[in-house]
């Protein structure tokens, strides 16, 4: 079995980010949204990421934008943050453990949260 490690570098956000999306793109209930959305234009969202994470648990600020706003128009529901949430736990769980990797998981369930909120309001009118 794989030691885990703590999150504490790029190529450690890197490589959750890289493995989660993998996953992302072969599941059945998000691969085709994302794919249909994100199309040939992976490298640069893997790279959005990259920045989003770095900025949000290392400290480092690399990312500029609003998360939310790509996400507004989406037919998401329940299940899908649901399913995102357990590749994303999955992928943190088989790889890492520590502070950083307990506050990837609270900043996502909190994102989810919210998305899911918003994008309910936006439906609804």
């Amino acid at each position: 079995m794989m030691e885990k490690k703590k999150i504490a570098t790029i190529e450690d956000i890197q490589l959750i980010v890289d493995t989660f999306y993998g996953k992302i793109r072969k599941d059945t209930l998000l691969g085709p949204i994302f794919n249909h959305i994100i199309q040939d234009r992976w490298p640069e969202h893997l790279e959005k990421m990259y920045r989003f994470w770095q900025t949000v648990l290392l400290d480092e600020h690399t990312y500029k934008g609003s998360p939310f706003v790509p996400h507004a128009h989406l037919p998401l529901r329940a299940e899908h943050f649901e399913r995102w949430k357990t590749l994303f736990f999955e992928t943190l769980d088989d790889s890492f453990e520590g502070e950083k990797a307990e506050e990837a998981k609270f900043r996502a369930r909190k994102m989810a949260e919210m998305f899911q909120l918003k994008i309910a309001f936006i439906q609804q009118a």
